[in-house]
C-alpha cells in the first residue's frame, strides 16, 4: 500500500513551521502541541536529512506532548558553516536550540546520526534530557563497507542530482521502495539542490572518515554514564548495523529497556511502520513521564 504524502500529515492539526537562531545558525523547525511547556519531544534526523523524516509522528505525539522536529546544523534548510560537522558541533547546536525554545529538559529521539548525536548530548549534559530513544542508532558501528555505502550513496544523491539519484538514496531508507513518496524526492532534491549543497554534504560527511569518526565514537564506558530512561529501537532489515548494535546499546546503557525490533523496516521505522512506532514510543514516554522531577527531586535532596 502507498505511504501517505508528506503534507496531508501535519495538514489537520495546528503546527508552527519556523526558524529560530540557535547560537547563530538560523534554524528550521516544525512545532505542534503546547508550545508553553519547558519540556518537549524533539525528533533528531540522520545524516543528510530533514525535519520532514517525522511528519508521520508530529501530531500523534503532539496530542500529548509539545513537539518538536528541527533541520540540524548544515542540513535541511538550516544554516551550513564552512567547517565538518562533528558530533560536538550537533550537540552544542541542539543545546543552543533548547535554549532559544525555551526547552529546559527534552525527550530527545535520534534516528541514525540523530541517535549519535542525542546519545552523546545525554552523556555530556545529563540535566537537560527527560528521557532518550535510540532508533537504528549510529556512533557504535565502524564497519567500514557500510560507511563507503553511506557516503558513496549520498554524495551521489548531491553531486549528481536528479530525482533518480535522490530517490535510490530514499530507498535505501526503506525495506520497501514502494514507501518512498513523489513528494519526499522532490523535496530533498530541492534541499539538496541548494547552492553550495555540494560542500556542505563534504562536511556532513566527515564522520564516514575513519580518522574522524573514532574519535567522536560512543563506546560502552561513554554510555555507560547515560542516567536517563532509554529507549533503543532497531528493525529487522537495518543496513547499517545488525540487531547485535542495539543489543550492544541495551547492555551499556543503565536504565535501558529491553531491545524493540521492529519487523518490515530498515532505516526509518519512524515512516515506514508510524503508527506502530508512535504507539511504542508514546508508551515509553507515558512509562516515565514525571521522571526527570522525580530524578531531579532526589538530586535536590
Amino acid at each position: 500500500m502507498p505511504m501517505a504524502f508528506l503534507w496531508p500529515e501535519l495538514a489537520a492539526g495546528r503546527i508552527r513551521l519556523d526558524h529560530v537562531d540557535a547560537g547563530g545558525v538560523h534554524t528550521r523547525y516544525v512545532e505542534a502541541g503546547d508550545r508553553d511547556a519547558d519540556e518537549a519531544v524533539i525528533f533528531v534526523h540522520g545524516t543528510g536529512g530533514h525535519l520532514e523524516a517525522f511528519t508521520r509522528n508530529l501530531l500523534p505525539h503532539a496530542d500529548h506532548h509539545r513537539t518538536v522536529a528541527l533541520d540540524m546544523i548544515g542540513h535541511g534548510f538550516s544554516s551550513k558553516p564552512a567547517h565538518d560537522y562533528e558530533i560536538r558541533h550537533y550537540v552544542r547546536h541542539l543545546l543552543d536550540f533548547c535554549d532559544a525554545m525555551g526547552i529546559a529538559r527534552a525527550h530527545l529521539h535520534g534516528e541514525s546520526l540523530g541517535g549519535w548525536i542525542v546519545a552523546q548530548f545525554a552523556i555530556d549534559h545529563p540535566d537537560r534530557v527527560a528521557t532518550l530513544t535510540l532508533n537504528t542508532a549510529g556512533g557504535l558501528n565502524t564497519d567500514p563497507a557500510v560507511m563507503r555505502r553511506v557516503y558513496d550513496v549520498t554524495m551521489k544523491a548531491v553531486a549528481e542530482a536528479s530525482p533518480a539519484t535522490v530517490r535510490a538514496r530514499l530507498e535505501w531508507l526503506m525495506n520497501d521502495p514502494s514507501r518512498v513518496t513523489d513528494d519526499l524526492v522532490e523535496l530533498r532534491y530541492r534541499i539538496y539542490t541548494q547552492p553550495g549543497f555540494v560542500a556542505a554534504m563534504e562536511h556532513i560527511l566527515c564522520l564516514q572518515h575513519m580518522d574522524v569518526r573514532m574519535r567522536n565514537v560512543l563506546t560502552d564506558e561513554s554510555l555507560s554514564r547515560i542516567a536517563a530512561p532509554t529507549l533503543v529501537i532497531w528493525t529487522d532489515h537495518d543496513p547499517t548495523a545488525p540487531v547485535a548494535t542495539g543489543e550492544r546499546f541495551v547492555a551499556a546503557i543503565p536504565r535501558a529497556e529491553p531491545l524493540v525490533v521492529m519487523d518490515d523496516c530498515a532505516h526509518w521505522p519512524q515512516w515506514e511502520k508510524a503508527d506502530a512506532f508512535n504507539a511504542l514510543h508514546l508508551a515509553f514516554l507515558a512509562r516515565h513521564a514525571g521522571a526527570g522531577v522525580a530524578a531531579r527531586s532526589v538530586s535536590a535532596g
